[in-house]
């Protein structure tokens, strides 16, 4: 069989629609354990504070561990994944995922947690590097409007199932059950991504003449790309973004507007599961690479009026989640956009470490965005956290042009 094009220079018809299907399935499924991964605790922390005696202080630095760990491993998993081939990698995450999973559930105390999430961090910082490249590598170029919307409508359901999954069963059993069922989907997943394993075996490269001299000196020859850092810009704010909603909005919302507590966890979920919608509108719209800017653009100026509205506007408790149905919504017709802007600066023999580097941007920023805005809830200024999401919002709609501005340069 004859090596598989590169995306974005295949012709029509040179890959098999089948194979291109079951890549961007069996990417997009690990791609769900990912995000689910990444709230595995904070939706039972209650439960945590209470069973191990840890004060909300100490529960949100395991996050900080979490995203700081993951995005050391990213940035070193792009040189693993274009050394080694993104399969053995991906089997690792997954593993450690499972692991961490399990570990969670047994442990006694803070410390324990501490451990099994520095393998958690591990396991999901590899994700990004893997699956980019795969999709890279081995779809055709045709549907890569699609290919990223299906990849990010499932990250964005893996964060919106997980509480809807782990709540549910800490609520009719314990949260160490809860978390145990997540350690088996997370080893299911491992099991199919094995059985199908002939279908994650990357295309040969072409034969280089390069000397080995010259070849060492291009490992790092992309960091000197100025839209390689500016897309590393990019996403810190794309994180932060995703971090003050998954954290702190709806609770925010719920002291400003009088929302029941069932209602403000709702809000979450309702927000990712727009967000996966919004990304089918949003792959329909990335068909054309030269307008993701502009796309990028009016999704997130749209999203951060919604948030002002949230922040300063006297609202109803009912159409709190509506406003943060459709922010989502807007968030994530930006989210194929978003990836094609990557897509557009990486060269064809530096995948992995590119997006190993970029995205580990998503990672600094989960990290970074307690610390700017924790002290902002813990005083009260829940008017201030909406105030603060929408001009990074708006920051976004400079960094996707500013990522066009240094690729051109």
């Amino acid at each position: 069989m004859a090596s598989t094009p590169i995306a974005g220079t295949a012709t029509l018809g040179a890959v098999p629609l089948r194979q291109d299907a079951q890549i961007i399935g069996l990417v997009s499924v690990a791609h769900l354990i990912s995000h689910f991964s990444q709230l595995l605790l904070p939706p039972l922390f209650p439960w945590l504070k209470e069973a191990l005696g840890a004060s909300y202080t100490e529960l949100g630095f395991l996050m900080t561990v979490f995203f700081g760990v993951s995005c050391a491993v990213q940035a070193a998993s792009g040189f693993w994944v274009d050394k080694y081939g993104p399969r053995p990698v991906l089997f690792m995450g997954l593993g450690l995922i499972g692991v961490a999973a399990l570990g969670f559930s047994l442990v006694n105390s803070y410390g324990g947690l501490l451990v099994f999430v520095v393998l958690a961090g591990v396991g999901n910082g590899v994700f990004l590097p893997v699956g980019y490249t795969l999709i890279n590598k081995k779809v055709s170029a045709p549907p890569l409007g699609s290919v990223s919307s299906t990849h990010g409508l499932m990250g964005s359901l893996g964060l919106a199932l997980a509480p809807a999954v782990l709540v549910p069963i800490t609520m009719a059993s314990s949260y160490r059950v809860a978390l145990q069922v997540a350690s088996a989907m997370a080893f299911a997943v491992l099991v199919l991504l094995w059985f199908k394993r002939k279908e994650l075996v990357m295309p040969s490269d072409p034969p280089r003449q390069a000397t080995e001299f010259v070849a060492k000196s291009q490992n790092f020859a992309f960091l000197r790309i100025p839209a390689v850092w500016a897309c590393f810009g990019f996403f810190l704010l794309f994180a932060i973004v995703i971090s003050v909603i998954q954290a702190f909005a709806p609770e925010a919302a719920r002291h400003l507007h009088g929302l029941p507590v069932g209602m403000a966890a709702a809000c979450l979920t309702i927000y990712m599961v727009c967000s996966a919608g919004g990304m089918v509108l949003g792959g329909f719209l990335a068909s054309d690479p030269a307008r993701c800017e502009r796309v990028v653009g009016i999704a997130f100026a749209c999203a951060a009026a919604l948030s002002l509205v949230l922040g300063l506007a006297p609202l109803p408790s009912l159409a709190v989640p509506v406003l943060f149905a459709m922010m989502g919504f807007a968030a994530g017709t930006a989210g194929p956009s978003r990836d094609l802007l990557v897509k557009k600066t990486t060269p064809d023999n530096a995948t992995g470490r590119v997006y190993g580097v970029v995205y580990a941007g998503l990672d600094i920023g989960q990290a970074t965005a307690p610390l700017l805005f924790g002290p902002l809830m813990d005083r009260g200024q829940f008017v201030g956290v909406f105030i603060g999401l929408a001009m990074v919002q708006l920051l976004l709609i400079g960094g996707a042009f500013n990522v066009r501005k240094a690729r051109r340069t």
